[in-house]
């Protein structure tokens, strides 16, 4: 299975409707979009030998795993998100829902065996589990419930303000913001800390933060509600894989015209009388668009992308360089000699931790990577995928994720992929041998059982997504990121337009509805009703 061609096999003409750099969810949703409602024809380039950014599957012999989308939450039938997905693909994925206990939650403070939540499926599940591990905080959880529900209900006037044109927005943008900034304004332990001052109700309310991949003293409430409120009733995961989801919307781009090259860097965007014009290849070569649209991240693309001469984007690029990059990972690639019913695994995601404590985790291992890891997520894919014992049978896959400093990492830099020194790779051993030992203390069956197992650190993904820090969030989802009003789908370079998480929200779906919001203000169309359908 695989989408687009590469580029160097690729016929493709000079000119086109419009450009599309990256094929992340938000690029393709954004090229699908303007394809189908604006008639464009639209080529999408992605430097990545294979498409689909953070969803995309990486193989070795016998084995494949995910390397950005683990889950997926509203995937059930009249979901909005449900919707959103099935109008960009045509339909053509397929969804299996997890076990009834998605996450679980699982602590190790100090002197503990272990305490053990497990989050079900269902809103009220969930509310009634909270109460009866903690009774003495019914007020406080029903507070917070209502606290995420209120933050959600107003982020979709925040979010509408990014995409309505420019003269609506400077008319009445602040007001359709301000509700929603009341919220994001304020850290997630801001708010929880208005709510209860239990500190392991706290803990266990945020045990998720890996999903975006900040702690409760940095980010803001608003990026905690929306994920929160994304897994209430539930999660999904693609049959077939994370890879179905970029091929089924290649597909449905080049049925309408279009087209996806494949290991075709774009190395700046070409920029005439203040209007993108097209792109600058690393081979010299120019595609020419009178739309651009970059999936390659606002930094990336403001930074590095646009030239410097581009002096009407001089106000944003300030504004972005003082805001954090999300946080950086490590991913051990895990692939068994037996398959998930042989060793009894069945899908649920585990959240193990150090502590109640989140912040403090994270800050101890920010001053010393051989600290215990802030949190370990370990996510089961072939137990997940229906359709993977028929692909690999007698196989398993797992990946075990925590996320690190890249500062860790950063005195590397200069080195290549493959080629880097033997410090580096003993650090990698460290790491990994770590990590292996928490997969085999939460899942003792798979000991004896691991045939493969790789290492990614941040300068993997450095490497092959292109972002500076090896952030996997892209910009920080702190206050100050929600503050900033330029950031959003339109910039002040005429043609020149966002997509991706950096536009609306991170993770899968956050990079899907920043597509919409990208063609609705490129179109100059509301496509949240199209897409809704």
């Amino acid at each position: 299975m695989g989408a687009g061609t590469p580029y160097k096999q690729a016929k493709l003409d000079e000119s086109w409707d419009a450009l599309v750099i990256g094929s992340g969810m938000g690029g393709l949703t954004a090229a699908v979009l303007l394809a189908e409602h604006g008639g464009k024809r639209v080529l999408v380039l992605e430097r990545h030998y294979e498409a689909g950014g953070f969803t995309h599957t990486f193989r070795r012999p016998g084995f494949e795993w995910d390397v950005g989308l683990h889950y997926i939450g509203q995937m059930e039938e009249g979901a909005q998100a449900r919707r959103a997905f099935d109008h960009v693909t045509g339909g053509a994925i397929q969804w299996q829902a997890m076990p009834e206990v998605y996450d679980r939650a699982i602590f190790y403070p100090a002197n503990s065996p272990g305490q053990r939540f497990d989050f079900r499926s269902g809103k009220e599940r969930l509310r009634a589990d909270l109460k009866g591990w903690f009774p003495g905080e019914a007020r406080a959880i029903d507070r917070y419930f209502a606290a995420v529900r209120t933050t959600n209900r107003w982020s979709g006037l925040y979010y509408a303000e990014k995409a309505v044109p420019g003269a609506v927005a400077a008319l009445v943008g602040g007001l359709m913001r301000a509700p929603f900034l009341k919220w994001a304004r304020r850290t997630t332990r801001e708010v929880l800390e208005d709510l209860t001052h239990n500190r392991e109700l706290m803990g266990v309310l945020t045990a998720q933060w890996g999903d975006y991949g900040l702690p409760p003293g940095a980010s803001s409430f608003a990026v905690h509600a929306m994920i929160a409120e994304h897994y209430f009733e539930g999660a999904s995961y693609p049959v077939g894989g994370a890879g179905v989801i970029a091929a089924a919307m290649a597909q449905r781009l080049e049925q309408m015209g279009g087209a996806l090259a494949t290991s075709a860097e774009v190395r700046e965007i070409v920029v005439e009388r203040g209007r993108a014009a097209g792109v600058r290849m690393a081979d010299g070569r120019v595609f020419r668009a009178p739309l651009v649209v970059s999936d390659a991240g606002a930094a990336n693309t403001l930074l590095r992308l646009l030239p410097a001469s581009a002096t009407e984007a001089d106000a944003l690029r300030a504004q972005l360089r003082p805001l954090a990059a999300s946080t950086a990972h490590l991913s051990l690639y895990v692939g068994l000699d037996r398959s998930d019913a042989e060793l009894g695994l069945a899908g649920t995601n585990l959240w193990v931790h150090p502590s109640f404590d989140h912040d403090a985790n994270v800050e101890r291992i920010a001053r010393d990577l051989d600290a215990p890891f802030a949190c370990v997520y370990i996510s089961f894919p072939s137990a997940k995928d229906a359709d993977f014992a028929r692909r690999h049978p007698g196989k398993a896959t797992i990946d075990v994720i925590t996320m690190v400093p890249y500062a860790g990492f950063a005195h590397w830099v200069g080195t290549r992929w493959k080629k880097r020194p033997d410090a580096y790779d003993a650090l990698k051993e460290r790491l990994a041998a770590r990590l292996r030992a928490e997969l085999e203390r939460q899942a003792p069956a798979v000991a004896g059982h691991i045939e493969h197992a790789e290492l990614s650190t941040p300068l993997t993904t450095r490497h092959f997504m292109n972002y500076a820090e090896g952030e996997i969030y892209g910009v920080a989802s702190t206050p100050a990121r929600y503050k900033l009003r330029e950031l959003g789908a339109r910039t002040r370079v005429r043609g020149l337009y966002l997509t991706g998480q950096d536009t609306v929200g991170l993770g899968v779906v956050g990079a899907l509805f920043g597509g919409v919001v990208c063609a609705s203000a490129a179109l100059k169309k509301n496509l949240f009703s199209a897409v809704g359908k």
